[in-house]
């Protein structure tokens, strides 16, 4: 099995025990998307500071921005800076919303440690098919899968949806036993994207539904589920991005308290990714309005790079909780 596992060459590791560690614990995993050197960079920095597991994942568009190739380089890289910094953080590379087989058996045979199949447009028993045929790929090199049931609302990247479906706990224990997923993501309520909700000024957006985690936790007890769509859309990045030539009106997001509820369940992986897109645009704007004779991308991207650092180590302290837990 070991031989077969091209992501041990790079130093990474699977989300198995990762999230048995985390579920045991009552925490959850961050899992943040990253497009470029500096964001990877921030991650980094940031888990290894904070002494966190960490998920560091990519969409297809991310991996076709960056280069397949480049991306394995730059996973081998993230493990060894770790490493310099005397961190001995476990990493996991990982495939956000990965659409086709092929996509994810690339993935697999260029070095991710983890790959998410999400079949959840299709009708419900193509999606186990196509979920069962990536799991059996997968498993056979030890790498671990993510499914999804349910659909969620917003944009981002390549992923598009104008409505969310919740997902149906009746169908839980049957997808998970025919499909041989090592992990969930279901609809409670989160949205991809910086517009996640609909809502007047003074309003607060809707609250998760509570209720039909409990319920997938009562039908698939100890279960890893995942949450996607969960950035909290941090409103002073916003107001700087506008304050600075941006227009982002009535963008909000999930509320830091109940990603911290739904950390201290079976939820053991928590997606963040427009939360820090929104650090770097806004700290890129701040700074070439504030520096306009400044060329060089190493003053602006620095600059962003320490705001996403301190996001994460924020994120990882106060919301997911997985601070301490490496």
């Amino acid at each position: 099995m070991a031989d077969k596992a091209f992501y041990r060459a790079l130093g990474l590791v699977n989300t198995r025990d990762m999230f048995a560690r985390a579920m045991a614990d009552g925490y959850a995993i961050p899992a943040y998307n990253f497009n470029n050197l500096e964001q990877l960079q921030a991650i980094i920095q940031a888990c290894s500071e904070t002494a966190s597991p960490v998920i560091i994942q990519v969409s297809k568009g991310a991996r076709q921005y960056a280069n397949a190739t480049m991306l394995r380089h730059m996973a081998l890289g993230a493990v060894e800076m770790a490493r310099e910094q005397g961190s001995a953080i476990p990493v996991a590379l990982h495939l956000d919303h990965g659409d086709s087989f092929e996509l994810c058996q690339s993935c697999i045979e260029s070095g991710f440690s983890s790959v998410m199949i999400d079949g959840s447009h299709l009708p419900y028993d193509e999606n186990v098919a196509l979920t069962r045929r990536v799991v059996e790929f997968a498993h056979a090199h030890d790498v671990t899968v993510e499914g999804e049931l349910g659909v969620l609302a917003g944009i981002e990247d390549e992923v598009s949806a104008e409505h969310s479906t919740y997902t149906q706990p009746e169908e839980v224990e049957d997808f998970v036993t025919r499909t041989g997923v090592d992990s969930l993501a279901i609809s409670i309520g989160t949205s991809h994207g910086a517009y996640k909700f609909k809502v007047k000024p003074g309003q607060e957006p809707p609250p998760l539904r509570f209720d039909i985690l409990a319920e997938v936790e009562r039908r698939i007890p100890g279960f890893p589920i995942v949450l996607h769509g969960a950035s909290s859309v941090v409103p002073a990045y916003v107001d700087l991005i506008n304050r600075y030539g941006g227009r982002l009106e009535g963008a909000v997001g999930i509320s830091e308290e109940q990603l911290r509820r739904a950390a201290q369940s079976a939820v053991c992986k928590i997606n963040i990714d427009s939360d820090g897109r929104l650090a770097v645009t806004a700290k890129v704007r701040e700074y070439l309005a504030n520096h306009p004779e400044e060329f060089d991308p190493r003053k602006y991207l620095g600059a962003a790079r320490q705001e996403l650092v301190a996001l994460i180590r924020h994120k990882n302290t106060h919301v997911v909780g997985s601070a301490g837990r490496a």
